[in-house]
């Protein structure tokens, strides 16, 4: 995709903060000097060109986890995320009888700090490279669909291994806008990630999933880890030798009040929006991803909390599954319930018929955007004729100790290559991550729940029409009635890939190995991995055919964007992006007014003693005797805890930096509110708001809740009274 000055200037000029309308857009760093004009109008007291510095202040200073972004708040390599993003940390480092999830936790000094798992990292951003000529060279070389999809496989294998040459260095190819431009990011990769700190879940999660994707707000969504390398400087695994990673760059908080009106920016690590989708897609996820996946994970949620409450070693193992599921859950039913409300299916078809009409007019120059969105169509309609088995054959080869089999199993399939020709994830820059998946394992799989969950998805499996059952599967299985099932269960129940030893030990087997097993879940992945492979070169015959045929008719999209002096931006792939706009509040469906900010006050008044609303008697006491600790907002006469502002963002964007004209940390990102979903899809500027944590409400609860003076001074902050 090419982008026009012109269509960004134009698209933008209107933005004011009386209009209160959402900045749309998730830029990506190469756009920011065509958006220096809005950003300026929009309050950014900045030079541009200072964020076009990806290294320099204040954009060296964001980091991604490789899910959620942070940013290193401190020359120590102390680094501030959402407490959902350290979620899983600590979960890893909680038991029933010490459950950090409910207590928080506080490190007093570097010593006492947590390792965040061996799979934690930390992605420093070093260099982008445009490599589309290179890609699109090869791409036009391949002689079929399917040589298309390998020949990009080993390009870009070929451009990370040369990208990676450095030790310490981790290496991503990102597509944008469908494949008309390729970009090679190049980071630093940080392997020994620590807990620092993480407030009580009374705090850190306060509201739960009542309150999850809702304003007003109420929550404390922040926690620090801290970066670690070697001695001499470079990324090493955990190693109590190992000393804090000191960065270039880092963030420093913000001394003046945030006000409404003010602008903000967010830089972050948004995964993937779906604004450029065809419509056929669109209509597909709504009426059957959505719903069906949804449905499916109330079930798994249902379940777990059933078992949990018989088994609190449950509870534990399954928290982060459970937060995860219950996040996605919530969000596709927002999505859905926006959809309707701004006709999201109605917009899509319009928009997409008034590009397939304009091609129309362009005569021979608009046919070959018309093949290609032809194609795409029915590319579409091929992957999803199996869609139903698909979803139910893939839960069940990625559950449990059979997710651990079919892993180690294609392992020594893979491993029979070449180390270039394998399958990514199998590679030997995979291992370390690899490893520590199987390790990692012990903390979060129970053979009870697991059995469960393995009932659920055969049960799936045996509604299934017979044209989309598995003959492999049904063979293993010799039935699809409830005493095969169980008969298959107790079978499974015989593995010994629950424990931590016996996976290991088959991290080395060869293929021979496990294919003589006698061990009931490797046999089962043995039998499945033939269909697992055809299906997998299916797939890749048709992302061969859309490797040509999407950039052909994005391309298309952009062109006629274009003409009308619309916005032009690729959609999200978890590659960094530039955000902006200003706080402000919005308007409910319902007429009511929501103000921009929430306070402390509000906080005790919605506590009820009982979760999720269990806010700490401290905070409650602190609260009572207005105990502001020097920082009241003059405006509010409180101190804020949340804030709203008009950003376009995403899952990705969570633990995002917030920062003001002058770029200092005035808050953290952390969910949109239930209005602005389905904006992934359709963006809907007049109710898209962003959610923050005020950094003002994370310091009084690291000052009169949670105290932690430690990294207040670390971050040069010193306590206010």
């Amino acid at each position: 995709m090419r982008y026009s000055v012109l269509a960004v200037a134009l698209a933008l000029a209107g933005v004011c903060v009386s209009e209160a309308r959402a900045v749309e857009g998730m830029w990506v760093p190469q756009q920011l000097p065509e958006i220096a004009g809005p950003l300026k109008k929009a309050g950014l007291a900045l030079d541009p060109k200072q964020l076009a510095d990806l290294t320099g202040d204040p954009m060296g200073a964001v980091v991604s986890l490789g899910g959620c972004t942070a940013s290193f708040v401190s020359p120590q390599g102390l680094v501030v995320t959402n407490h959902h993003c350290a979620h899983g940390a600590i979960q890893l480092n909680s038991t029933p009888e010490k459950n950090l999830l409910d207590t928080g936790f506080n490190a007093p000094k570097p010593g006492d700090e947590l390792s965040a798992g061996p799979n934690a990292r930390i992605y420093v951003l070093d260099s982008i490279q445009d490599v589309t000529k290179q890609v699109r060279a090869t791409l036009d070389a391949a002689p079929d669909a399917l040589g298309r999809t390998k020949a990009f496989e080993a390009l870009e294998k070929k451009l990370v291994a040369d990208c990676e040459a450095d030790a310490g260095f981790r290496c991503r190819l990102y597509s944008f806008a469908g494949g008309n431009t390729y970009r090679l990011f190049r980071n630093l990769e940080i392997k020994d990630v620590r807990l620092v700190y993480a407030p009580p879940g009374s705090v850190g999660n306060y509201g739960g999933d009542v309150d999850n994707w809702m304003w007003p707000r109420h929550t404390g969504d922040f926690a620090f880890y801290r970066a670690y390398v070697g001695k001499d400087g470079k990324p090493a695994a955990y190693s109590t030798d190992n000393v804090p990673f000191k960065p270039k760059r880092h963030l420093k908080l913000a001394k003046s009040d945030l006000d409404a009106g003010d602008f903000v920016m967010v830089a972050g690590y948004p995964g993937s929006t779906s604004r450029y989708a065809l419509a056929s897609d669109f209509d597909a996820t709504a009426g059957w991803t959505y719903p069906t996946v949804g449905q499916h994970y109330k079930n798994l949620v249902a379940m777990v909390e059933a078992a949990g409450k018989k088994n609190p070693d449950i509870a534990v193992k399954y928290a982060s599954s459970m937060a995860s599921w219950s996040n996605v859950l919530k969000n596709y039913d927002g999505q859905l319930e926006g959809f309707k409300r701004i006709n999201a299916a109605e917009t899509k078809r319009k928009d997409e018929e008034a590009v397939l009409a304009w091609l129309r007019t362009q005569g021979a120059k608009g046919k070959p955007a018309l093949a290609a969105h032809e194609r795409l169509v029915q590319l579409g309609e091929e992957s999803r004729a199996t869609r139903e088995r698909d979803l139910v054959f893939n839960q069940l080869r990625n559950l449990g100790v059979i997710g651990a089999a079919s892993q180690l199993y294609r392992l020594s399939v893979e491993r029979e290559k070449p180390d270039t020709q394998r399958e990514q994830g199998y590679q030997q820059r995979d291992m370390p991550s690899f490893e520590g998946g199987l390790k990692q394992m012990e903390r979060r799989y129970h053979p009870e729940m697991d059995r469960q969950l393995q009932a659920y998805w055969l049960r799936e499996y045996a509604k299934l029409p017979k044209g989309q059952r598995v003959p492999a599967l049904d063979k293993w299985l010799g039935g699809t009635d409830e005493k095969s099932i169980k008969r298959a269960l107790d079978r499974l129940a015989k593995t010994d890939l629950g424990k931590a030893d016996k996976r290991m030990a088959l991290l080395n087997a060869d293929r021979k190995s496990f294919e003589s097993s006698k061990d009931p879940a490797v046999q089962l992945a043995v039998a499945l991995m033939p269909t697992a492979l055809r299906l997998e070169e299916e797939a890749k015959t048709r992302s061969g055919d859309a490797l040509v045929a999407r950039p052909v008719y994005l391309q298309a999209v952009a062109d006629y964007k274009k003409t009308r002096g619309q916005s032009v931006y690729p959609d999200a792939n978890s590659s960094l992006r530039i955000t902006f706009g200003n706080v402000t509040g919005y308007t409910k469906t319902d007429g009511s007014r929501q103000p921009a900010f929430t306070t402390l006050e509000q906080v005790a008044a919605k506590a009820t003693g009982e979760e999720p609303f269990d806010a700490p008697q401290a905070l409650l006491d602190a609260v009572k005797a207005k105990k502001y600790g020097g920082l009241v907002d003059p405006e509010l006469g409180t101190v804020p805890v949340n804030f709203l502002s008009d950003l376009d963002i995403t899952g990705g964007n969570s633990g995002s930096p917030v920062l003001d004209s002058k770029g200092k940390l005035v808050g953290l990102a952390f969910d949109g509110n239930w209005e602005s979903v389905s904006s992934n899809w359709v963006f809907d500027p007049e109710m898209t708001r962003m959610i923050s944590v005020d950094q003002r409400y994370m310091r009084w609860i690291m000052q009169e809740v949670y105290p932690a003076p430690q990294l207040l001074a670390e971050m040069g902050v010193a306590e206010k009274k």
